[in-house]
């Protein structure tokens, strides 16, 4: 199981603070590889707030004793105290990214995206490359702590929901047909980012010719479909150069470059820096 999470250096009966206005406590990602299955039960809850997001597969879910079915691009709210149970299975390919969090401005943030404890505990928010982006952003100020680090962590967890509540102004109830396939081909993307991918053979599976894949991409994305998977595969690569000892070699075949070389160069393309000289100047 791939795992890479941060924690708030703070005792159990800290987790709740309601005199504050928004802290961050602990964030993670969890990707199973090999393990079969992977069950959490809280029979008591947590005293703090969790949002769980599907970033690709799916993941079963218990929520006011009923047995929920949970797809890729939905979050999902437990509140303080509550029962807590939810299962990741291995054939259904989940990654599953979480964040526990308390303070007074929760709810009313919350609130803001259409979630709270009393009415929608589910919510469908599509699968944006941007809210991946920013439980790692969480991650690294829980795991590196620097000054002000839990203001941005708390900044990256409202962004995160802003980011929600444009996603779902700007797409409604009625995306057309194009963004639809636009969505499935960014979580395809994310999905099966350490495969050999050729952007021709998917775009006839979808029934396309490539330019126009790639036009209708960019136009729904913001960047082409080649330069969006080369930056998905980098951000994994800067995730284990920062929380895995794997050699840099490894690291590159894991994102689905054979050759070092060209891994080394295409990363210090984009980044600026070799993988091990990225790795040299961690903090």
């Amino acid at each position: 199981m791939y795992t890479n999470t941060g924690y708030l250096d703070i005792s159990d009966a800290e987790l709740e603070d309601n005199t504050i206005p928004l802290r961050i406590n602990c964030c993670g990602v969890y990707r199973l590889l090999t393990r079969v299955s992977m069950t959490t039960i809280r029979a008591t809850g947590r005293p703090d707030y969790q949002l769980l997001y599907i970033a690709s597969g799916k993941a079963e879910f218990v929520l006011n004793g009923e047995a929920v079915t949970i797809p890729a691009g939905s979050m999902v709210l437990y509140g303080p105290g509550e029962y807590q149970q939810y299962t990741y299975l291995l054939e259904d390919r989940p990654e599953v990214f979480w964040v526990h969090f308390t303070g007074y401005e929760a709810a009313g943030l919350l609130s803001s995206t259409g979630l709270s404890l009393e009415g929608r505990r589910i919510l469908r928010t599509g699968c944006v490359s941007r809210y991946q982006e920013l439980f790692l952003s969480m991650i690294r100020e829980l795991q590196l702590p620097r000054p002000l680090s839990g203001d941005f962590s708390s900044l990256y967890f409202k962004q995160l929901l802003l980011t929600v509540q444009r996603q779902i102004a700007e797409g409604g109830k009625n995306k057309p047909q194009i963004q639809k396939e636009m969505e499935h081909a960014v979580q395809f993307f994310h999905e099966n980012f350490s495969a050999d991918i050729d952007i021709s053979n998917y775009a006839a599976s979808l029934h396309m010719s490539t330019c126009w894949f790639i036009r209708s991409f960019k136009q729904y994305v913001g960047v082409p479909p080649c330069k969006y998977l080369t930056s998905i595969r980098i951000n994994k690569a800067k995730e284990l150069l920062e929380s895995t000892d794997c050699p840099v070699s490894e690291i590159g075949s894991i994102i689905g470059y054979e050759n070092p070389l060209y891994f080394s160069r295409i990363f210090k393309k984009q980044t600026g820096l070799s993988p091990a000289a990225y790795r040299k100047v961690l903090p």
